[in-house]
């Protein structure tokens, strides 16, 4: 699973927390609807944003919901998930730029792609996937020869930057095809008016998914000997946040002059968590919600030494059905691989015991708490706010 929006589970309201889901199990189910299992490898949390943009001024329908069957990663649990063009053109975006990312690595003689074989069947794969989502964006109206052609524009600019070359030279490819996939979902959901906005924080989410990128492996490509954008054009850190912050203002303001039906998932995800993804890029921020796993070990409620006798601790929740062995075994295979057992919520494989991901020892900030205009819309920092509140 990658993607650059990996929202901390525990950030969002229970409702919102079900949406996310929901979009991210549609497009999975819609890859291997539309192009078979293996497809489903290409499953990532950015490409659920384009499901999301499109329900969001569409809005929800009875039909636009279906429910799912029990999956390994879903802890065997059925679940309502998205479907329909959305979630199809998720799908098929999803797949060009996993191909892109292939021949990116092939192109790179990273890991095993160094070896001839191994990169002459990584690009059969990019080739398949690359064919995949042209049929599908065809049968949407989505013409995605757009992306590949920034793809392939791409590397030719890589081939050319040198110190001194603009960063913004850099990211412009990848700024055109996401600026591309967002719009369309203005014209699937039947709102053209949207389409120059919701480009616009195409464009701006395009910039910041490659500087993130860059900013994240930087020192692993300074390792390996990498092509990195930043140490190619010699542009410092501190340059790289700024065009970052820029970035992130400009998909708040294009935005709000976008009309949704329902803003809310995409206000959190773009707002919100996109932030957060420029925050933990950069170092700037780190959790410390505590709980993982359940309370602190020793009994909280026994009597400090000096101080009260606190309340009797609680009874013990009632036993629930435990799942064997390989059926545990399973389950828990399917959480650690798709992040839940780091960032969300899940059921313990074997107890069935509610558990808290890794990621929750940290705290995320207390700003929703204080920001009175983010919390009365009864969604937490889901609101379309003006008060300037960055939480």
């Amino acid at each position: 699973m990658f993607g650059i929006v990996r929202p901390c589970t525990h950030r969002l309201t229970e409702g919102l927390r079900t949406e996310w889901m929901a979009h991210l199990c549609g497009l999975c189910l819609a890859l291997r609807a539309d192009h078979g299992q293996f497809a489903r490898i290409v499953t990532n949390y950015d490409g659920l944003i384009v499901s999301v943009l499109t329900e969001a001024q569409a809005g929800r329908t009875p039909a636009g919901r279906r429910t799912a069957g029990p999956c390994p990663l879903r802890s065997m649990r059925t679940a309502p998930v998205a479907r329909g063009e959305g979630a199809r053109l998720a799908a098929a975006v999803s797949l060009v730029l996993a191909s892109a990312k292939v021949r990116d690595h092939v192109a790179d003689r990273d890991g095993l792609l160094a070896r001839r074989p191994v990169a002459a069947a990584a690009r059969r794969v990019a080739a398949g996937w690359d064919k995949a989502g042209a049929r599908t964006g065809a049968a949407l109206g989505f013409d995605t020869s757009s992306l590949v052609d920034a793809v392939d524009r791409q590397t030719r600019i890589e081939a050319l930057a040198g110190p001194g070359t603009p960063l913004l030279t850099v990211t412009e490819p990848t700024e055109t095809a996401t600026a591309a996939a967002f719009a369309h979902t203005a014209v699937l959901a039947g709102v053209p008016r949207n389409a120059a906005p919701l480009a616009e924080a195409g464009r701006l989410f395009g910039r910041l998914a490659h500087l993130l990128d860059a900013v994240e492996d930087r020192e692993a490509d300074a390792a390996s000997g990498a092509w990195n954008p930043l140490t190619a054009t010699g542009t410092p850190l501190s340059e790289a946040r700024r065009l970052c912050d820029d970035a992130l203002h400009g998909v708040r303001l294009a935005l709000r002059d976008a009309e949704f039906t329902d803003s809310r998932l995409a206000h959190a995800l773009l707002v919100h968590e996109l932030r957060r993804s420029v925050d933990r890029a950069f170092g700037s921020s780190s959790c410390s919600h505590r709980g993982a796993f359940g309370p602190p070990p020793g009994n909280p409620y026994a009597p400090t030494p000096g101080g009260p006798a606190l309340p009797p601790q609680p009874p013990p929740e009632p036993p629930r059905d435990r799942r064997g062995l390989i059926t545990g075994c399973l389950v828990w295979a399917g959480l650690a691989c798709t992040c839940q057992m780091c960032c969300g919520s899940f059921e313990d494989p074997w107890s069935r015991q509610e558990r808290d991901g890794l990621c929750r020892q940290a705290d995320c900030g207390d700003c929703c708490e204080a920001c009175d205009c983010c919390s009365s819309c009864g969604d937490g920092c889901c609101c379309d706010c003006d008060c300037g509140c960055d939480c």
